[in-house]
């Protein structure tokens, strides 16, 4: 057999398996512990469903989740997977190094002689952020060069690495509201941050991962990055609330059924119209997230067929 990697993997996890045809691999059921082996495994689509019990899944990390394996054998089943999804990008020594923009200046270093300094922190209370936001996220704001009169909000990876920022104009005459880096998005937003055995919640913007205060990643945008796909499953990250804005709903049914199919729970937060979660403030979405039941298959489907995907 072309997958025998994947078959001594598997047999690592279930025992001792039965080779059939079709690149099919019987093995006992762990869930029902039938006499005989009744759970056949498909190492090329990767489906498995045990005959007696009806235990099934899409893809094999599922399986490997639901019995609680090591994430060291998850990882390396991904590797032998070849998934497209998974594959790392090429990447060149000559990356360039992002820093923070010419005239940052730290908003928890005082200084209220500075009317710049004022108009940045009169700005950010209006937006309901506090002096403890401003120190988690070393919120700063810019008093010249070419992000002059907007707030900069930092991200930084697991290392405390600089790897994204966003701006925006504290002045409401300000022609661009927001200005960003020209760099790649396909990044961890607030990764110094997240708690991967912990729930995790994605939202569009900074001010919106701000705002649910634990545990939220932005997206910097409506699509999710490959590197948090990636390490999303990975890490064997069991529960994720998506919450993005109503016009990017198409975009939320496509993360929900590629996490769901990896054997994530999904749970799909429904925002009142035209609002997102830095204008309902911490209390109002930490309710509607609370409240939010988890995302089954058949309304999955139901929302794929609305969206038209």
């Amino acid at each position: 057999m072309s997958n025998f990697p994947i078959v001594t993997l598997l047999e690592s996890v279930l025992g001792k398996g039965r080779i059939k045809a079709n690149n099919n691999v019987a093995f006992h059921c762990p869930f029902c512990h039938h006499h005989k082996p009744k759970l056949e495994v498909n190492t090329q689509s990767q489906h498995w469903h045990c005959w007696v019990c009806n235990a099934a899944g899409r893809k094999l990390p599922i399986l490997f989740r639901r019995l609680n394996v090591d994430r060291k054998k998850v990882s390396k089943l991904i590797v032998l997977l070849e998934d497209v999804e998974y594959r790392p990008k090429k990447t060149t020594t000559d990356t360039p190094v992002l820093h923070l923009p010419e005239g940052f200046k730290p908003l928890w270093e005082f200084d209220r002689a500075s009317p710049e300094y004022r108009n940045a922190v009169f700005y950010l209370r209006k937006r309901g952020i506090n002096i403890q936001d401003i120190l988690k996220y070393r919120i700063g704001y810019c008093d010249a060069g070419p992000y002059n009169g907007k707030i900069v909000i930092p991200s930084f990876d697991a290392n405390g690495s600089l790897n994204y920022f966003v701006s925006r104009a504290y002045y409401e005459d300000d022609v661009w509201k927001h200005k960003n880096p020209n760099v790649s998005k396909d990044i961890i937003g607030f990764e110094l941050h997240i708690n991967w055995d912990m729930p995790i919640v994605l939202v569009e913007g900074a001010f919106d991962a701000i705002a649910i205060k634990r545990n939220a990643i932005p997206l910097f945008g409506k699509t999710i990055s490959d590197t948090l796909k990636k390490r999303i499953v990975e890490r064997g990250v069991k529960t994720i609330y998506i919450c993005l804005d109503d016009d990017a709903k198409k975009q939320a049914i496509e993360v929900s059924d590629y996490f769901m199919s990896n054997g994530v729970q999904v749970y799909l937060v429904n925002l009142p119209n035209e609002t997102d979660p830095s204008d309902l403030g911490f209390e109002k979405i930490k309710n509607i997230i609370d409240n939010t039941c988890e995302l089954t298959e058949t309304q999955l489907m139901q929302e794929k067929i609305l969206c038209r995907i």
